[in-house]
């Protein structure tokens, strides 16, 4: 920005000022997410939770910036040290819902199902980690069917042939997630403030809104 980018901003701070500007706008950032760039409601979602890892395994014992806060949890590429990032985007790839928590918070916690769904209506689509009978039943009283895969040991539910489909396009949010990483850089080893960190994840996912193209199903 300093650099052939100047003349657009003439009073930019210096790189540790910029830093040390960070932390104040933590607050104004999760709000301008939550209150403008939230997708509309259209009743078909689609939940999945991605690993945020703040160290590499073989530091965890000698990481300082995130002890006390970060946990060790398992997804589906194995155990990180770090956050999880719960997501619920819409059938056009808008994120309407985002809950961040400590790694070790499992996907099927029924506090969390129902705070992270909490006034949708319609169709949920998720992996099979967000299996919790309780959960499922307390949101279809309130409109909201949560549809999974289901385990080897389980008995098979029917559903008829839209939602078979729609379920198929699970792979959805997990092109979302990848573009969090790979495009917004939500995900990255070198934070040294943990204020700074939660910046940088919703600054990544107020990005992500911007973006002119966005995976989505076709309805």
């Amino acid at each position: 920005m300093q650099g052939s980018l100047h003349s657009y901003f003439p009073d930019a701070p210096s790189y540790n000022r910029f830093v040390q500007l960070k932390p104040r706008i933590v607050t104004l950032m999760i709000l301008f997410l939550h209150c403008c760039r939230l997708g509309c409601l259209c009743g078909v979602y689609y939940a999945d939770s991605t690993s945020i890892c703040v160290c590499n395994n073989r530091r965890i014992h000698s990481h300082k910036v995130f002890r006390g806060k970060a946990a060790r949890g398992k997804s589906s590429t194995g155990w990180f040290f770090g956050f999880k990032l719960f997501l619920v985007v819409n059938a056009f790839g808008q994120i309407v819902r985002v809950a961040f928590t400590p790694g070790n918070e499992a996907d099927n916690n029924m506090n969390r199902l129902l705070k992270l769904f909490d006034k949708l209506q319609g169709w949920v689509f998720a992996d099979k980690g967000f299996i919790n009978q309780k959960a499922f039943e307390q949101l279809f009283q309130k409109g909201l069917q949560l549809i999974t895969g289901i385990r080897s040991n389980m008995k098979n539910k029917l559903m008829n042939m839209t939602q078979k489909l729609l379920l198929k396009k699970r792979g959805m949010i997990e092109s979302v997630n990848d573009i969090l990483k790979t495009v917004c850089d939500i995900e990255h080893t070198r934070h040294r403030s943990p204020i700074n960190a939660v910046l940088n994840i919703f600054a990544g996912l107020c990005a992500y809104s911007f973006l002119d193209r966005l995976p989505s199903v076709f309805i």
